[in-house]
C-alpha cells in the first residue's frame, strides 16, 4: 500500500496487544453490536466529530468500519479538521476476519455473544 496510512490488520492487533493504538469504529450502533474488535471505540460516521475524538499522546488513532471505505473518509476529515496523525485499517471489519484475528460476534442461530479470542 502506498499510504503510510493504511494499515494491515496485522499491524493493528499488535499495536491494539501494545496499548498502542485507540480504535474507533465509525460503523453504525447495529453494526457494532453485531460484530466487532476488542477494545474498539464506538464513533458512527453519521456522527462523527472529529474534534470529539480523545487525544491521548501516546497512542495512535485508528479509525476502523467494515470495509475500510468509511474509515479512510473518517480519517480524511479527521486529518483535515485536527491536523493530527492518524490511520485506518485498510479492508476494514473484512480484512481483519480474513486475517483470522480476534473479535466479539453475534450468533444469528442462537443470538449469543460469542467472543472469538482475545489479545
Amino acid at each position: 500500500m502506498s499510504d503510510p496510512r493504511d494499515l494491515e490488520p496485522k499491524t493493528v492487533f499488535d499495536a491494539l496487544k501494545r496499548g498502542d493504538v485507540m480504535l474507533i469504529d465509525v460503523r453504525e450502533p447495529a453494526e457494532f453490536a453485531n460484530q466487532r474488535i476488542h477494545g474498539a471505540l464506538l464513533c458512527p460516521l453519521s456522527t462523527f466529530d472529529p474534534r470529539a475524538i480523545p487525544a491521548n499522546p501516546g497512542r495512535q488513532i485508528v479509525f476502523q468500519c467494515g470495509s475500510g471505505k468509511r474509515s479512510r473518509m473518517a480519517l480524511d476529515r479527521f486529518l483535515s479538521e485536527t491536523g493530527a496523525e492518524a490511520g485506518h485499517l485498510a479492508g476494514g471489519f473484512g480484512a481483519w476476519k480474513s486475517a483470522g484475528l480476534p473479535c466479539v460476534c453475534i450468533n444469528p442461530e442462537t443470538g449469543q455473544v460469542e467472543d472469538h479470542g482475545k489479545y
